[in-house]
């Protein structure tokens, strides 16, 4: 009866939950490494405390935080900040926002994510004329579309695989 004691289901649980969190933090330290290099890697800068922030709300170690705000401050790399409009099922207004090192290869693996969940990348301005910023600086939508339970499953499904992606930190839409 192998694989069925209890250590073995405790260290299956143990592994996709430390999955999830690795891919977060994975995000996060793209984030704080990007607004590090902005200001230098002063640490009282508001761009890189509020990356700081978002990482201490996910329970990240500081040693992480440490080392991604060491790392960029060293490295030579940019990241890149893009913003992808496009369409979903339904033509629902879609705004992807993503952090990366390489535009050519994150906006193929987007289309890519569209094409095989239904959806379509859009022209620049295209959907966002649509959403507006608040006070706070995030994009909210003008005007919002009823969609029926089955399109509403298929976005649920595009939001999904477009999230599991490495350079995508936030995906905006105008559905109810």
């Amino acid at each position: 009866m192998s694989g069925h004691n209890k250590w073995s289901k405790i260290k299956n649980k143990k592994a996709v939950t430390d999955a999830q969190k690795s891919k977060i933090f994975s995000k996060l330290v793209k984030l704080i490494q990007n607004e590090a290099k902005k200001c230098g890697g002063d640490t009282s800068s508001p761009g890189l405390r509020v990356a700081i922030e978002k990482a201490r709300k996910e329970n990240m170690p500081s040693d992480n935080i440490d080392r991604a705000i060491k790392k960029a401050s060293e490295s030579s790399s940019t990241m890149i900040d893009v913003i992808f409009e496009c369409y979903g099922p339904a033509g629902v207004g879609i705004v992807v926002k993503a952090l990366t090192d390489n535009n050519n290869r994150t906006n193929a693996e987007i289309k890519h994510i569209l094409s095989k969940n239904g959806g379509s990348l859009g022209a620049q301005g295209s959907v966002m004329w649509n959403f507006s910023k608040n006070e706070d600086g995030d994009l909210i939508p003008n005007t919002t579309m009823d969609i029926d339970d089955e399109t509403g499953e298929k976005l649920g499904n595009l939001i999904e695989a477009l999230e599991e992606h490495d350079d995508v930190q936030e995906v905006i839409t105008n559905a109810n």
